[in-house]
């Protein structure tokens, strides 16, 4: 297990633990009671600790390189039914953005979303989680083979946000993300959007037009990152705590401003802890959802999100 900076308490607390375990083997005393009483410690100090979160430790948690990926979502839900489809039948297969079907509960989703690497070799194969535009044309071609066949699509965001690369502009990176915005207000099926980690700027818009958007407990969503706001702001990431407190970027952010219809819960600690536990509650909410919008026509479903969006913000003649 990887602990953050502000986690090194309860790593100093594990250690602990592991060695009065080894001592004990070792010496045939009897500490049983000792080490339960460091487990005690343990989940207290948990406790503690993510029951305070800043937004920049959320932001920190949402990028932990053991968090589950949306691959992990996605066979988990499924049940290893999930089917992946490859290619923007125009350019290539984008490694950063994946798609295909599997069935939650007997009943078949297309899903989309962004795909980071577990080590060095496969976050440069998946480019981090960064599209280029033949990501965003290869969702938007599974959510239309979805339309056609009255097939429910789940969005899974998590990226820092569209690859910012030359070679993306010149393949046309802001008119693919713009239309896929387009493209999704008028899809006919439903759209439930989960920002599952992290949800940055137009790079998870693209494929974020849902009827119904959820974030995970330790998520964040917003139009740039804490680092590249300091970064404009005072010039230096040096103020990024300070960037992440003023966004307003966490799930209770928010839903606080009626731009997502809730958070779901991970385990204390973050979803890394116990995936398994993460995995069931967003399956949980995805059915429920599902189960409301169904009874929506085409039309409605179209009309509700296009309002949803549109009510956003505040005007003023």
């Amino acid at each position: 297990m990887e602990y953050l900076e502000f986690e090194q308490p309860i790593k100093d607390l594990v250690e602990q633990l592991n060695s009065c375990q080894i001592v004990g083997e070792g010496s045939g005393v009897n500490i049983k009671q000792a080490c339960v009483e460091i487990e005690i410690a343990i989940e207290n100090k948990k406790k503690e600790i993510y029951g305070s979160l800043t937004p920049w430790q959320r932001v920190q948690l949402s990028r932990h390189p053991s968090r589950p990926y949306t691959l992990d979502y996605a066979y988990a839900i499924t049940n290893n039914t999930f089917t992946e489809i490859h290619g923007d039948r125009t350019f290539g297969d984008d490694k950063a953005m994946i798609g295909g079907m599997g069935q939650i509960n007997g009943q078949t989703f297309m899903i989309i979303g962004q795909q980071k690497g577990k080590n060095t070799k496969e976050r440069q194969y998946r480019r981090f989680g960064m599209s280029n535009p033949e990501g965003y044309r290869k969702a938007l071609r599974l959510m239309k083979l979805a339309e056609k066949f009255n097939i429910p699509v789940l969005t899974l965001v998590d990226t820092p946000g569209a690859y910012p690369g030359l070679e993306a502009e010149e393949r046309g990176q802001g008119e693919a993300i713009a239309k896929n915005i387009y493209e999704m207000l008028k899809l006919t099926v439903p759209i439930i959007t989960v920002v599952i980690g992290e949800g940055a700027s137009g790079g998870a818009i693209g494929i974020g037009v849902g009827n119904r958007v959820f974030m995970m407990e330790n998520s964040w969503y917003s139009v740039i990152s804490p680092e590249n706001c300091s970064t404009i702001l005072w010039r230096t990431w040096e103020f990024k705590e300070q960037a992440a407190s003023q966004m307003k970027l966490t799930g209770a952010d928010m839903l606080e401003l009626g731009l997502i219809e809730a958070t779901i819960k991970e385990p204390l600690g973050g979803a890394h802890y116990k995936p398994e536990e993460a995995f069931d509650n967003l399956k949980t909410k995805v059915l429920e959802t599902y189960a409301e919008l169904k009874k929506l026509t085409p039309a409605e479903l179209t009309k509700q999100r296009q309002d949803r969006f549109i009510a956003f913000g505040e005007f003023s003649g």
